[in-house]
């Protein structure tokens, strides 16, 4: 699809040029390459998360139906996925994020040549398909993560195949553009998007980049409605009936659960700095016994363990059962970490708001809350796990309250990532996706 729509680009740079020159000519030119490829990110984005439903989907048809069976087919899902990255572009693994990071330090740098490893069309397709891979075989992960890389690299793609008399455009800015568009795309959360950009992304002032990255969020964001209508991540639970007294409860969760974000990261970056100098026979029996520890937990346990999530925060937002078991944050928390570390495609923006969902529902749980205290903590506690990861806790509070429309319970929100970030970095001084790109950078 992307060579077809190069040629068409193609075609149409030809036409641009033979205009006459103008200052409007200009202007129009130096927008169109973020006009395209917000374009193209909706597209790709809705495309994406179609697969990885597809993957979730038959992940749960394959467990219902194979049984016993899952314990072979799904080590070969992983060991495929780890293999795709592995064989085909190194770089794609795990969340994506750290390595658009990465992709701004050195884009204007000596290091500059190195670029392609980081974003690409090898990024992007290894990104989908080891992503999918992962979730067919029951990976714990996201696609959220993967979303931004995969954006970054079509801003890219496009920036490499402007002509030389295109008007100059800063590649840094391309590529912000194109992460802060992947995010709000895959969310549908276009202030996420843009808070993302400023909070996330850029150490610069944000004056330098604040239209493109207007202009590519909301373009990406209309692509992504015009397919698939204006929707909530997450719908719009119900939280009317909440009690400010409910604030010392929400800043005690926020701070265990912002706690285990930060032990999440110590150890996710201590498994992984294990796992680095591991042979090939080593790797591949690491990535076969999280297979079968994740299968073990879902075939056992509860089949919603394995994947992204997604359907434990809805069955405790919406159920009538809004409580969990003690196994089940438990076994997101174990499967998500040990997917992310097997060196396959996938994120943990997804998996981490299940985390703090079901830790909120199991303390709900236990104290016996009413259903509207019992979202409003379940909410939070998503705010403040997602917080305790990337220590982003503007992004993070503005992702919950986009996803959910609960406007009336953004103090809440913000108190919440306030604490997760204050207990995480209790922990661990650095986010999981800082310390990442500082390893990236360090092995090249």
């Amino acid at each position: 699809m992307l060579l077809k729509t190069q040629h068409y680009i193609t075609r149409g740079i030809n036409w641009i040029k033979d205009l006459p020159n103008d200052k409007w000519k200009l202007s129009v030119l130096s927008a169109i390459p973020f006009w395209v490829g917000a374009v193209l990110v909706g597209l790709i984005a809705v495309l994406y998360a179609q697969i990885f439903h597809w993957a979730e989907d038959a992940y749960l048809y394959l467990l219902r139906t194979f049984g016993l069976w899952m314990f072979v087919i799904s080590p070969l899902f992983f060991v495929l996925s780890w293999y795709t990255v592995r064989r085909f572009a190194p770089l794609a693994s795990g969340s994506g994020i750290p390595q658009v990071v990465a992709s701004l330090e050195i884009v204007q740098s000596k290091k500059s040549d190195l670029l392609p490893l980081f974003l690409g069309l090898p990024v992007l397709i290894v990104k989908i398909v080891s992503s999918a891979l992962m979730t067919l075989g029951g990976g714990v992960i996201g696609r959220e993560g993967p979303t931004i890389q995969i954006s970054a690299s079509i801003f890219k793609w496009l920036y490499d195949i402007l002509p030389s008399w295109w008007p100059r455009i800063s590649p840094k800015n391309m590529i912000m553009t194109g992460a802060a568009a992947g995010l709000a795309a895959a969310f549908n959360t276009p202030l996420g998007g843009l808070v993302f950009a400023i909070e996330e992304l850029t150490k610069s002032h944000i004056s330098n980049f604040k239209n493109s990255i207007f202009i590519g969020v909301v373009i990406a964001g209309i692509t992504a409605q015009s397919l698939i209508g204006s929707y909530l991540y997450l719908g719009y639970p119900t939280a009317v009936d909440v009690s400010y007294s409910m604030a010392g409860l929400v800043i005690l969760s926020s701070l265990i659960i912002g706690g285990l974000a930060g032990i999440y990261t110590k150890l996710s970056l201590k498994l992984g700095n294990w796992k680095w100098p591991l042979n090939r026979f080593k790797t591949i029996l690491y990535l076969i016994l999280v297979s079968i520890f994740i299968t073990a937990m879902a075939f056992f346990l509860d089949e919603r363990i394995a994947g992204t999530g997604r359907e434990i925060i809805l069955s405790t937002l919406f159920g009538s059962n809004k409580y969990v078991e003690w196994y089940q944050p438990i076994g997101k928390f174990l499967g998500s970490l040990f997917s992310f570390t097997t060196g396959a495609a996938g994120g943990v923006f997804a998996p981490s708001l299940s985390i703090g969902a079901s830790f909120s529902a199991f303390f709900s749980g236990l104290l016996h809350l009413t259903p509207d205290n019992t979202n409003l903590l379940i909410m939070t506690g998503m705010v403040a796990f997602l917080t305790g990861i990337t220590r982003s806790p503007f992004t993070s509070a503005i992702l919950v309250l986009e996803m959910t429309d609960r406007h009336n319970l953004i103090f809440f929100f913000m108190l919440a990532a306030l604490m997760g970030n204050i207990a995480s970095r209790r922990i661990h001084r650095k986010s999981l996706y800082d310390s990442i790109r500082e390893n990236l950078l360090n092995r090249l």
